[in-house]
């Protein structure tokens, strides 16, 4: 794991807020010149600590108002079971997120659609083609109070 100093974190930490800042700004705000902050943000652009810079779409501007999340239960669990359904959720666009969980149930989902017929339709179609499925619980959101991509960083 790469060691982050002082500079680094803060450098994250505004690139989280304002990704789109230039070099000049930001060096700026960090109170470096453009060159070594420059070198920093491509260093950790290629320690991967930086993975990509995002445009936040708002889900209402597609018509995607139906958010739903899906917890997936499986009958049997082995290496070879997780395989398969990795490769089939990683291949549903729809699907937003899928997380392997301990607990109670196996696979947190989380998915926008339009509609709930598009949901009865995801529904279906994880039932189907997730080997071993035993069971599934759906939980429709009715308010998004917080949801956030932002990563505080420790000081």
């Amino acid at each position: 794991m790469i060691e982050l100093d002082r500079i680094d974190r803060k450098i994250l930490d505004i690139l989280q807020r304002q990704g789109r800042i230039s070099m000049t700004e930001l060096a700026g705000e960090i109170g470096l010149s453009t060159s070594p902050c420059s070198e920093r943000v491509r260093r950790l652009e290629r320690e991967g600590v930086i993975t990509g810079y995002h445009a936040r779409i708002d889900p209402q501007a597609l018509g995607k108002t139906l958010l739903v999340f899906v917890e997936i239960t499986l009958s049997s669990k082995s290496g070879d079971v997780f395989d398969k359904v990795r490769n089939e959720l990683l291949h549903m666009p729809e699907v937003m997120e899928c997380h392997l969980v301990s607990g109670g149930f196996d696979y947190l989902i989380k998915a926008r659609l339009r509609a709930m017929s598009e949901y009865r339709h995801l529904l279906g179609d994880l039932l189907r083609k997730l080997p071993v499925t035993a069971e599934s619980h759906s939980y429709v959101v009715m308010e998004e109070v917080k949801e956030s991509l932002y990563l505080p960083m420790d000081r």
